[in-house]
């Protein structure tokens, strides 16, 4: 592992510092640009078209590369925690399983995609949040409520889209960062992007190593490393016509309690985008993805060493018009993607496709705004489904808007749900997966009122979600099984805010969800593992060459069981921050999280890291 270390590192150098002497400074923007980009952003994800955040008629929250660039985070899951409506829940720190809840469902309900390709393994259902290195994105958006309609399974929670570094005009432009910090962190990252005559490249890599810090009590450190590379091409023609590759990958080893793992995590795709005529373009997408783990196990007093291999591939071809009738829109495509699982479990079987269509009006008759969606899904392993949304906007005046929305959404069962092999645990009983399920099906409400202004804003929501045929474990006579048991009811208010007042840039969220389970023996409970409040606060102030910032995460207490017995106390976190740009191109950045030194968890006897410190230098616009 130290050989692969010092190898990715080496390269990373070399390419920074082979790509320092084509540097070009960039040309800035006025603030007030600044400002409303960064306060009313344009939003893909919501409407699969470019609308601006108070346009979408949906609750977003859009994390741009000003904001990832002053908070530096070591992970996804940090960018994450906190924002309206999320909650995220580790195993521990610094590429340890963790899991991130939209609204109150579950991993498996909030859906990943990376410049529009899923990710995620279609055997445990959700996202491998905890293999990807924030450095590698250029900006996020996170969409909240049902978009069954447009993306499909899974989409219950919401969606969160990462979207990877555009080729900045002309160039070529380098970028690099060097790094590190507690224990025995190294961080290492560089880039290149430009523009030449229709064509458009961004290629990028970066390497992340540490020891780790232990997950358990009196245990022993638990290292990670992750190295990750970009490339991204694409070129316009003289028609207006369009072709892009796009390929993420991200791979590195990772030690847990009790064993030690290697990861892939992987993303390709190429498009061609024709303008069949003024007001009508045609995209099609071909894209895989795919997530691989090649477990090992440590010999324990319960049993001998083992290795174990799980791959999983998705492979989609995707054909989305986009329409213009005046002010109004239309997008409608169709969709084809295959699930397929390799590995040493075996399970019965092992690939399922999902045919699909879908439609949606974008409609303005301002002030009034109509959003629908309709979307029919055929999969060979749970049948079919039929999900739609509809969402209604008023403009009150110039600077608010209200809005309404009814929208359904599924959980697919997984792999695992459907096919797990039966295994005898002994005394501990049996499991096998149950080919009958169906799939979660989920209808929610909304509510909500954005304030808009040109240097402040603000957004209220709240929202209603039924679950219905929850996918749960039974157990009879010690055998369990996955069964459509449960029922919930999701009930929640999120409120955010954000400003840009001279040199300060303000951020808070605040949220309250009331998840509960409505039947069975624990019927009246909140599911376990969700905190029902949480907060976040970041105050950032430019001081001519020097910034400052500070950020404080407050999260409620949760329940680790389905009995509401075992309680997990709530925390709050405070992250600093600092940069001095020392030089044209060149600046310097400090990160202390956690800088209490707060102890917590989580998920219950799991401890994620201490007080933290980080330095680096950066190079590069």
């Amino acid at each position: 592992m130290k050989t692969r270390h010092h190898l990715a590192a080496q390269g990373l150098a070399a390419f920074g510092l082979a790509a320092l002497p084509l540097a070009v400074q960039a040309q800035a923007t006025t603030a007030q640009e600044t400002d409303t980009v960064a306060l009313n952003p344009m939003v893909i994800t919501a409407t699969l078209a470019p609308r601006t955040a108070d346009e979408t008629l949906s609750s977003v929250t859009v994390l741009d590369e000003a904001t990832l660039r002053r908070q530096d985070p070591t992970s996804v899951t940090d960018m994450l925690r906190g924002q309206p409506g999320v909650d995220v829940i580790t195993n521990g720190s610094f590429g340890k399983n963790s899991s991130v809840y939209l609204r109150g469902t579950g991993n498996e309900s909030t859906l990943l995609m990376i410049d529009g390709i899923r990710l995620r393994s279609a055997t445990a259902g959700g996202a491998a949040w905890h293999y990807l290195d924030p450095r590698m994105f250029q900006r996020a958006e996170i969409v909240r409520g049902p978009r069954g309609s447009l993306y499909g399974a899974d989409a219950v929670g919401g969606v969160v889209q990462l979207f990877t570094h555009e080729a900045q005009e002309g160039g070529p432009h380098p970028r690099v960062s060097v790094g590190g910090g507690s224990f025995n962190t190294q961080r290492y990252s560089a880039g290149l992007s430009g523009s030449s005559g229709g064509t458009r490249y961004s290629f990028a890599g970066s390497h992340f190593t540490t020891d780790g810090t232990p997950i358990r009590r009196d245990g022993e450190d638990k290292g990670y490393d992750n190295t990750s590379g970009l490339v991204r091409i694409a070129h316009t023609f003289e028609t207006d016509a369009e072709v892009g590759v796009l390929a993420l990958r991200a791979r590195g080893g990772n030690e847990y309690d009790g064993g030690e793992m290697d990861f892939v995590q992987q993303v390709a795709g190429i498009y061609g985008e024709l303008p069949i005529a003024s007001n009508w373009r045609s995209r099609l997408t071909l894209s895989e993805s795919r997530d691989e783990l090649h477990d090992q196990a440590y010999a324990t007093q319960w049993g001998p060493a083992s290795t174990s291999i799980l791959d999983t591939r998705t492979q989609t071809v995707r054909w989305q018009n986009t329409l213009a009738f005046g002010v109004h829109e239309l997008v409608a495509g169709a969709e084809y993607s295959e699930d397929s699982v390799s590995g040493t479990t075996g399970h019965d079987v092992t690939r399922r496709d999902n045919t699909a269509v879908f439609a949606q009006g974008l409609l303005d008759f301002s002030p009034f705004a109509l959003q629908a969606a309709l979307r029919y899904d055929d999969n060979e392993a749970y049948g079919e489904e039929v999900t739609g949304s509809l969402a209604l906007g008023y403009d009150l005046d110039s600077f608010h808007t209200l809005r309404a929305s009814y929208g359904t959404a599924f959980r697919a069962p997984t792999f695992n749900d459907l096919y797990w092999p039966y295994q005898d645990f002994g005394a501990w009983g049996s499991y096998q997966g149950n080919p009958d399920l169906r799939a979660e099906t989920s209808s929610t409400v909304e509510f909500g009122i954005r304030g808009q202004y040109q240097t402040i804003f603000w957004d209220l929501a709240a929202y209603h979600t039924s679950v219905d045929d929850m996918i749960a474990t039974e157990t009879i006579n010690n055998d369990s099984r996955p069964t459509n048991i449960n029922e919930a009811r999701i009930r929640g208010v999120e409120l955010s805010g954000g400003a840009e007042i001279q040199d300060w840039t303000l951020a808070a969220a605040l949220t309250w969800i009331d998840p509960e389970n409505r039947s069975g023996a624990n019927a009246g409970n909140r599911i376990q593992r969700r905190a029902s409040q949480s907060a976040r606060f970041d105050v950032d102030r430019e001081l001519g060459e020097w910034s400052l910032g500070g950020s404080w995460i407050v999260q409620g207490y949760r329940y680790n069981d389905a009995e509401n017995q075992d309680r997990i106390g709530g925390f709050g976190l405070v992250n600093l921050r600092a940069g001095w740009q020392f030089a044209p191109l060149w600046s310097a950045r400090l990160t202390v999280e956690n800088a209490l030194d707060k102890e917590y968890e989580t998920s219950r006897d799991y401890l994620n890291a201490g007080r933290a410190a980080f330095v680096s230098v950066h190079f590069g616009q």
